[in-house]
This record gives structure tokens, C-alpha cells and sequence, in this order.
């Protein structure tokens, strides 16, 4: 039996049920934000008076903003706790409603954008680490399933909002209403994340570890010798998880660029409307999170075979994409593409994560979680890059190229990176090599 199995069957039953609720509430949370967002940004650019290429230049600074921020969070989530959640789900919320509030211009604008990166990366870091801990707790997929509850949040959030400009409400009042929502969502999460804290003297012990040398060495160690060892013990449970967050990284670059280049592959080639072109993002997110919720169990308990399987979806996707003769089996390539890529990135975090010490899952989720992040940045660029040298139809066949590299290195570097951080955390003479094989046993 996994430690992870053993971990949950010592929890009381009403305790593991409830630590599903506070990952669904939060990325629920999460996906309501972003579902609005999408569907306010015609409205938010007529009300800074900013034209296409301004909004595009501001949109970068959501990035700017967030990759700071998710480099810092995981270490605050590890020191205060799985609250921090909560409070992050409530500060970003606050953050779309001082953008609507105060997007007077294109400067003003860009400031929100800083703010809402900054928030919305932290978030993304905090909700990663609470899920990956209920998994951890549980030993059930909870990591794939709130990543499906994000998908949800999105779909309903961005018909929700559109329902509701369309109606008269005003953008500022939009954004009350889907900051209130997410701040009682947020309260809900708080609510069950202490099913899920560590007890301190746990989670100090990964401290005490690095100060402490081994039994019968580190009274005649010399002092540098000491830190250097303290150093590589430090690096080496996160140096193969930033390899991990390059992989998913691929993931990333994957999924965002159909999100965003679908409605335009409709609107360019097949000459579609509005109304049709929409339907390329609106049927990506609903097959996303219908795979997500459906397919969660397998990405716990096969994980090798959802990443090569959902790696090949994803490039036999894009290649039907790139190359559809109609409207009607462009959609089907993005079913494809959405059913390969749903639940590669959490199953790539879920699988990392395995190896590491829960006292440290928030680190670790920051590492992968922030160098996954330039994929979700650059994979729209990059479609447009290779757009400008050929056409949008090879750009897609580029995207097909990043699907089979993924295919190919997802499994093997997720194994061995999860090997590298139970032999890590493995340090200690007592542990013993029965104890290390269990540990490993957990990556495959």
C-alpha cells in the first residue's frame, strides 16, 4: 500500500470527502474569473478606448504579471498554509473589479492587466498545491477533476456574463456579481482546506533534514562541505521538476493555441460568421472539462498511458485541423485536440508530485507550474510567427509538431523526475531501501 493510501485510509471518512470540496470550489472559482474575463474584453477595450493591437500589447502584461507571482507563492503556501488560497481566489477577484472600475485608457489598462497577472498567477500556483495536496490526502484524481471544474466555471461564467451585458447591466455591476460569486466560493474552500493542513511538527521536519547532518558525518564535515551538501539537497527535489514544467510547458503552448486561434482558423479559411467562429473556443473548454471529469480516475492510476494517449489526441487533432476541408471537421479536430490536452498538465503535476514531501508541494507546484506557464504565454505567438512565414494552416501543423514532441517525452521525464524527488526525500539513514522503493514505487 502507497503512502498516499495509507495517508487517506488514517483520515476519518467525513474528513477525505470533505477535502474534495475545497479544490472544486477553488478552481470553480478560478474558471468563473476567466470565463468572465473573456467575454468582458470587447467591452473593457471600448471602455479604455484601446484598438486591437493595444489591447494585444496589454494582454501581455498579464503575464509579466504572473510569472513573478508564481515563482513566490509556493513558498508562502508552505509557510501559511492552504488559506492562502482563499485569500488569493478573494484578491483576484477584487483585481477585476478595480480594472473595470478604473480601465480609463490604455495606461490605466495596462496597470490592471499587472494586477490581475499578479493575482491570477498566484492563485493559479495556490488552488494547484490545495488540489494536489487533497490528492495526495486522498489517493483519488482530485487534481484532473477541479482542473474540470475550472472548465465548467468557464463555459457557464462566459455565457453568464455575456447574458448579462447584453442585458444592460453595466461592466463595474457584471463584475460585482462574478467577484461575489467567487468570494463565496473562495469562503468554501477556507472552510474545508483544514481537513487538509499539515501538522506543524511534519512540516518542519524537511527543515530540519537539510540542518541536520547524517548520523557519523557531520560533526567532522567541514563547514563549506556542510553547506554545499544543505545546497544539493535544496536543488536536486526541484531541478528535474523545472525539466517537468518545460514538458508541460509544451502542454501549455498546446492548449492555448487552439483556444485562441480556433475562432480566427474559422473565420480566415472557411469565411465563418461570428455566431459559427464562436463555436471553435465554446466546443474546445465543454470537451475539456467532459474529459476532465470523465477520464480523471485513469490520470491517477495510468498516468504513462493518458500522457502518450492524450499526447497523440492532441497531434492527430491539430494535424485534422490544419488540414480540414470544412467547417464541420475543423470541429472535430478541435474535439480531438481538446480531448488529447485536457488532462495532460494535470496529470504531468499530479505524477511529479507524488515523489515530493507534502510539506513542500507548494514549491513544487510553483516550479512546474510557473515554467509550464511560458507555454500558455508563447503558444498563441507562436502560431503567429509561423503564420507570417507560411499560413495559418501550417502554423497548425506546427502546433501538431509540439503535440508528438510531447507525446514522446511526457512519460519517461515525469518518471524519472518523480524518481529523483523520493530518492531526495529519501536522505535519511533510517529510511532504508525497502522505504525507497516504495517512494518510487508512487512515480510509476
Amino acid at each position: 500500500m502507497s503512502q498516499g493510501t495509507v495517508a487517506a485510509a488514517s483520515r476519518p471518512p467525513v474528513l477525505r470527502a470533505r477535502a474534495a470540496y475545497g479544490p472544486y470550489a477553488a478552481f470553480a472559482a478560478f474558471g468563473i474569473f476567466w470565463g468572465a474575463w473573456g467575454a468582458a474584453l470587447p467591452t473593457l477595450r471600448t471602455r479604455a478606448g484601446a484598438s486591437e493591437g493595444q489591447l494585444g500589447t496589454a494582454l501581455l502584461f498579464i503575464g509579466l504579471g504572473a510569472l513573478p507571482a508564481m515563482a513566490f507563492t509556493g513558498r508562502a503556501v508552505d509557510r501559511y498554509g492552504l488559506r492562502v488560497a482563499s485569500w488569493l481566489l478573494a484578491a483576484l477577484a477584487g483585481a477585476g473589479l478595480l480594472v473595470t472600475a478604473g480601465a480609463d485608457g490604455v495606461v490605466l489598462l495596462i496597470i490592471g492587466m499587472l494586477v490581475v497577472g499578479a493575482a491570477s498567477g498566484a492563485a493559479d500556483v495556490a488552488i494547484n498545491t490545495l488540489a494536489g495536496r487533497a490528492e495526495h490526502a486522498t489517493a483519488k484524481p482530485l487534481l484532473t477533476r477541479s482542473h474540470g471544474l475550472f472548465s465548467v466555471g468557464v463555459v457557464i461564467a462566459s455565457l453568464s456574463t455575456g447574458a448579462l451585458l447584453g442585458a444592460g447591466l453595466s461592466l463595474l455591476m457584471a463584475f460585482a456579481v462574478v467577484a461575489a460569486v467567487m468570494c463565496a466560493l473562495a469562503a468554501a474552500a477556507q472552510l474545508t482546506s483544514t481537513a487538509l493542513q499539515i501538522p506543524a511538527h511534519q512540516g518542519d521536519a524537511s527543515a530540519r533534514q537539510e540542518r541536520v547532518a547524517p548520523a557519523g558525518s557531520g560533526a567532522a564535515a567541514p563547514r563549506g562541505a556542510r553547506r554545499l551538501t544543505g545546497l544539493l539537497r535544496r536543488i536536486s527535489p526541484t531541478s528535474p521538476l523545472f525539466v517537468v514544467g518545460l514538458v508541460a510547458a509544451l502542454a501549455y503552448a498546446i492548449e492555448n493555441a487552439h483556444q485562441s486561434w480556433g475562432a480566427v482558423m474559422l473565420t480566415d479559411v472557411f469565411s465563418a460568421s461570428p455566431q459559427l467562429a464562436a463555436a471553435a473556443p465554446a466546443t474546445f473548454a465543454a470537451t475539456a472539462a467532459l474529459a476532465r471529469l470523465s477520464l480523471a480516475p485513469l490520470s491517477r492510476s495510468h498516468p504513462t498511458a493518458m500522457l502518450l494517449g492524450g499526447g497523440a489526441l492532441a497531434t492527430a487533432g491539430s494535424a485534422v485541423l490544419a488540414t480540414a476541408p470544412s467547417v464541420a471537421i475543423a470541429l472535430v479536430g478541435l474535439v480531438l485536440a481538446a480531448l488529447g490536452t485536457a488532462t495532460l498538465f494535470p496529470t504531468l503535476l499530479s505524477r511529479s508530485l507524488r515523489g515530493t514531501d507534502p510539506a513542500q508541494h507548494g514549491r513544487a507546484t510553483s516550479t512546474v507550474a510557473a515554467t509550464a506557464y511560458l507555454g500558455f504565454l508563447l503558444g498563441p505567438a507562436y502560431v503567429g510567427m509561423l503564420a507570417e512565414s507560411s499560413d495559418l494552416r501550417g502554423a497548425l501543423l506546427g502546433v501538431a509538431v509540439l503535440a508528438l514532441v510531447f507525446t514522446l517525452a511526457a512519460a519517461p521525464i515525469s518518471t524519472w523526475a518523480c524518481g529523483r524527488a523520493a530518492a531526495a526525500g529519501q536522505t535519511q539513514p533510517t529510511a532504508g531501501r525497502r522505504s525507497l522503493s516504495r517512494a518510487r514505487d508512487r512515480c510509476r
